[in-house]
């Protein structure tokens, strides 16, 4: 398969780092699921992570807002920082770390409330009911939101189509004001016009956040990201169970144009297995 190069070409210097792993490990019970991943995500930049399924794609992505924490069984090694924060110190507080690294889920997920009151939810939880109508159409606005549904802000979220619910959810996301937004699929269920203004959107919260995006899809990847990382499976030492490793990290053009490894090669052009 022929995948476009990158749309975006990063910076030569390499930017503020937003986040940053060394080491990491996630463990379920005593399968450990994803392996040793290092790697530094640039602020202001969409990060992509790419690979087959089931390696370690998502569980990586819930590591940076302890989702995983919510998770029976599962355990985090090695470190997460956020600036100079270790994400996994036992001072630090999960709720206010997913007010600063906010999620949108692969399926839309919009509270059965109306419009307003999704957006307000978040709001109301951390206290920031300082001016909340302006917040609320703020956000709505900065989701491309808005001029849907400025008539309709009382009537239930679940009315939206798929891809208005997908944006409101976004725009819940940002409503606290977060400065990391973490994707995770957000466009795997919607239909190819809603999935292009998914896309677009991201192009314009680039200005403001720092995104990470989970995808299957090739193609989306080399459109719409800066760096992109490539994960893939390996078997463990016992030979019954597979791990996610990080194979590569780099800029998007350069590792769908120039790979370094060999695996990311294959995977790309449709290889891979």
């Amino acid at each position: 398969m022929t995948v476009p190069a990158a749309l975006h070409v990063p910076p030569t210097e390499a930017p503020p780092t937003a986040l940053a792993t060394e080491g990491l490990g996630v463990y379920y019970g005593d399968w450990l699921a994803v392996d040793d991943i290092t790697l530094q995500v640039p602020r202001h930049h969409i990060t992509a992570f790419i690979g087959p399924s089931g390696c370690g794609k998502s569980t990586l992505l819930r590591c940076f807002n302890r989702m995983n924490d919510l998770i029976a069984g599962a355990r985090v090694v090695g470190r997460v920082t956020y600036g100079d924060v270790d994400l996994y110190d036992d001072r630090i507080d999960p709720v206010q770390v997913r007010r600063r690294i906010g999620m949108v889920f692969q399926r839309p997920n919009p509270f059965p409330k109306s419009v307003y009151d999704n957006v307000a939810y978040g709001l109301r939880v951390h206290a920031m009911t300082e001016d909340l109508d302006d917040r609320v159409e703020d956000a709505l606005r900065r989701a491309a939101l808005w001029d849907d549904v400025k008539g309709a802000l009382k009537k239930s979220a679940l009315a939206l189509s798929g891809g208005q619910q997908q944006r409101l959810c976004i725009a819940r996301t940002i409503a606290v004001e977060p400065d990391i937004v973490l994707m995770d699929e957000p466009c795997s269920a919607l239909d190819p016009i809603a999935t292009g203004r998914i896309e677009d959107l991201m192009q314009e919260l680039r200005r403001d956040y720092t995104i990470l995006i989970v995808t299957h899809n090739m193609q989306q990847a080399a459109r719409a990201s800066d760096y992109a990382a490539f994960l893939t499976t390996e078997v463990d030492g016992d030979g019954d169970r597979r791990r996610g490793k990080l194979v590569e990290f780099a800029a998007t053009n350069e590792l769908f144009t120039h790979p370094q490894d060999p695996r990311t090669e294959n995977y790309i052009t449709g290889r891979f297995g």
